[in-house]
């Protein structure tokens, strides 16, 4: 090493010459060059490593630490509530998924319950091939029970209208309302472009005439099982009829009281073919979920450079969450930000070096 010293202070001496009479650009490049000279031929490994790793474990300008030794990155924000996987874009872990879901699901008991404006649904099912949950809920009949009040019984479906965009009952989800009242909104009638239309009518194949069928309305009074078709000729005042179906974008909400009805049930198809019967129907509610077209590009490159999505707990904007850092874009961007506070970081230490007092100072 003493062979090297006196060319070290000669190549340190044209460094500092050099830096004098430069501009802006290369006076950091000249710094980071003779920073990373003095680490390779002057300090011991330990060096090293006693000066960047708390520089490596420093939380980036861009965003707040995330701490991987809770969890591996992949999994962070990855939950399981009973035998169903919550992943992207929802999440039980605050800042995890995507904000539009945020506040929606939760895990009680190993059972995972959905919670919006009209109530409290069980989760069946996440499909994420095909962006869709199942739901069901208690206070809903089905083929072989009839649940009714005076009052309205059962929760529906309505969301908030933030949340809208992103969570809907999907197009082939049947509503079927029971025993509404002659004043029900749904006879009233409801603007379209031809004109005044009521909304009650078949779903996918589904609809009341053949949910008359189920033995469910067989039991009770005989008058129960209403007589004859349930048509539009059949909507009046006087008469209204026992049951009506429609999907949920007719009137974008299924609140059963406002309604004025005495209870619900709900039916969905997945298979191409129709089911043969109401007693081979679906029933629960089946909801489809969507995410913006921007967000998806922002994601995709989240996730290409090892980051997971998320977002900003007091905007709500997308963030990428990186091993130790969070990001506005993606997980290279964040490393590159950070490196560059690493090395701005480590200049006023390599200046010091460069004063005359400390230059031949060094203990070669």
């Amino acid at each position: 090493m003493s062979a090297s010293k006196p060319r070290l202070i000669v190549l340190l001496k044209q460094i500092a010459t050099e830096t004098a009479s430069s501009d802006m650009a290369n006076f950091l490049r000249l710094h980071c060059r003779m920073f990373s000279l003095l680490l390779m031929l002057t300090w011991p490994w330990w060096w090293f490593h006693l000066i960047l790793l708390p520089v490596t474990a420093a939380t980036s300008s861009e965003g707040t630490n995330v701490n991987s030794n809770a969890a591996p990155l992949s999994t962070y924000c990855r939950s399981y509530c009973g035998n169903i996987t919550v992943d992207y874009p929802f999440a039980l872990r605050a800042g995890c998924g995507h904000s539009g879901f945020r506040d929606l699901l939760y895990c009680i008991n190993g059972v995972l319950m959905l919670h919006i404006p009209s109530g409290s649904y069980r989760v069946l099912d996440i499909d994420y091939a095909y962006r869709g949950l199942t739901l069901h809920e208690p206070g809903m009949s089905d083929c072989y029970s009839l649940l009714r009040s005076p009052a309205g019984l059962g929760n529906g479906f309505v969301v908030e209208p933030w949340r809208a965009p992103y969570l809907e009952p999907d197009p082939d989800n049947v509503f079927m309302l029971l025993g509404c009242r002659a004043d029900s909104p749904l006879f009233q009638g409801f603007p379209s472009p031809e004109g005044k239309h009521l909304p009650c009518r078949n779903v996918s194949g589904m609809g009341c005439e053949e949910y008359y069928r189920c033995p469910a309305w067989d039991e009770g009074p005989s008058s129960r099982r209403p007589r004859g078709s349930a048509s539009a000729s059949a909507y009046g005042v006087v008469s209204p009829p026992e049951c009506c179906s429609l999907e949920f974008g007719a009137i974008r909400a299924i609140n059963v009281s406002h309604l004025r009805c005495e209870g619900y049930s709900s039916a969905y198809s997945l298979a191409p073919l129709r089911a043969a019967g109401p007693g081979a129907w679906a029933y629960g509610i089946r909801v489809a979920y969507s995410l913006p077209a921007d967000h998806q590009g922002f994601c995709g490159a989240c996730q290409a450079t090892g980051g997971v999505c998320g977002y900003d707990q007091g905007t709500d904007a997308d963030i990428c969450l990186c091993h130790h850092y969070n990001s506005t874009s993606n997980c290279d961007s964040a490393y590159a930000a950070a490196t560059a506070g690493m090395i701005v970081g480590l200049l006023p230490s390599t200046a010091s070096v460069l004063s005359d007092q400390n230059l031949f100072s060094l203990n070669f």
